[in-house]
């Protein structure tokens, strides 16, 4: 599949703080990104045939008769959170392959008024995201079989199990806070420019360590931002898109799932072998995705990694070969993250700081920096990677090119 689709056509609303879209709703702003997209790439509701999604984005019955699409010949979705995230765009590239779609839209649509993924949150900061969540069927305070044993010992949300996760990896390798704070500022430094994201103002080492600790080493900077939005992107062959309006960005490599111990990894509680329990569960994915490419590590020019936790941008770092197991911690402290780095890392500002989107804003920055009209361009950036989870399988990565 190497090269033979393209990214043509990127559409978003607005990011709005959690529960602040209203009178929007899901279905409202799945339609408004969706038509944006299409006319980015010089498309049509006419022209759209295929629906690649995850985390129950939309139901594209739903939104195709409200669009008026004429025909739906494909629509499928991977079934794991927002570790689809960047495989929803090689699931669309899989299907164009195929013959069985000529144009996919990939999209994530989210308003937490009614669907909130988590309980409380401190001044916007989620404090219990859950990755593609919904109400629990088991009332309030409810907690399913799968995670009564963990649930005995106090851990009922994922930034209770990254946060052992966590210090699983400062045990093993000395990573320390301060680690964390170098993602959580780089990352706030890259959104202060953007008009898009929600949190502009600056954050310092001293914020940082003054702020409320939440799951021990987290504290409120190192946790996701609750917002409401969408945004969606239009994938087509690498054929159709040399005549569309804009450079195509081309799919090189896509792969999704992870180790089978690895599992839901939140519910399961990360059985992974020893080898892999302090690691972000992406490193089968990106060995996979880097074959398929043909390239490896030092021919990336910007990652896009998903940061629904800080220290999960350290254990990607790792696992996708930027750095060696156990040294993130340093490389991150030495500047390579930052702009003009190694490897510039969540330019926008990704979920920390920019807005939660569940990772599809780190798709929308990937096209922006290839077709270089980023607001932090990375110059001369040729290649991109993108990331989805960690999370329950799968978990994703996506290698895009200019």
């Amino acid at each position: 599949m190497r090269g033979q689709t393209a990214v043509v056509g990127v559409g978003a609303t607005p990011y709005f703080k959690r529960g602040q879209s209203v009178p929007e709703t899901q279905l409202s702003m799945a339609c408004t990104a969706i038509l944006a997209a299409l006319a980015d790439a010089g498309l049509t509701v006419a022209d759209l045939d295929g629906f690649t999604i995850y985390s129950n984005a939309v139901d594209p019955a739903q939104v195709a008769s409200v669009l008026g699409v004429p025909e739906v010949r494909f629509a499928a979705s991977l079934t794991s959170g927002g570790g689809g995230s960047a495989g929803s765009l090689g699931l669309a590239a899989a299907a164009i392959h195929a013959g069985m779609a000529e144009v996919c839209v990939s999209l994530m649509t989210l308003q937490q008024t009614n669907r909130r993924l988590g309980g409380s949150a401190v001044n916007g900061h989620s404090m219990y995201v859950g990755e593609g969540g919904s109400a629990s069927p088991y009332g309030a305070g409810g907690i399913p079989p799968s995670m009564a044993f963990s649930a005995g010992s106090g851990i009922i949300s994922p930034g209770h199990s990254f946060s052992i996760l966590t210090q699983r990896h400062m045990h093993l390798y000395g990573t320390t806070r301060e680690h964390l704070a170098e993602v959580a500022i780089n990352q706030r430094n890259n959104a202060m420019p953007r008009t898009t994201a929600l949190q502009r103002s600056p954050l310092t080492k001293e914020i940082y360590f003054n702020a409320r600790m939440i799951s021990d080493p987290l504290c409120l900077f190192d946790y996701t931002l609750e917002s409401d939005g969408a945004v969606a992107v239009i994938i087509t062959s690498a054929a159709r898109a040399a005549d569309l309006q804009q450079l195509p960005v081309y799919i090189m490599a896509s792969a999704n799932g992870g180790l089978g111990r690895w599992g839901p990894a939140l519910g399961g509680y990360f059985q992974q072998p020893d080898e892999y329990f302090a690691s972000s569960g992406h490193r089968p994915v990106a060995r996979r995705m880097y074959e398929m490419a043909g390239i490896t590590p030092d021919d990336v020019d910007v990652a896009l990694l998903y940061d629904h936790f800080s220290p999960m941008v350290l254990l990607q770092l790792e696992d996708y070969g930027f750095c060696g197991i156990g040294e993130s911690g340093p490389f991150v402290a030495e500047g390579n993250i930052r702009l003009g780095g190694k490897i510039p890392v969540n330019t926008h500002g990704g979920n920390l700081s920019e807005a939660y989107i569940i990772g599809m804003t780190h798709v929308r920055e990937a096209v922006e920096q290839l077709r270089g009209v980023a607001v932090n361009q990375v110059p001369g950036a040729e290649i991109a990677l993108v990331t989805g989870g960690p999370a329950s399988l799968p978990v994703s990565g996506t290698l895009l090119s200019r």
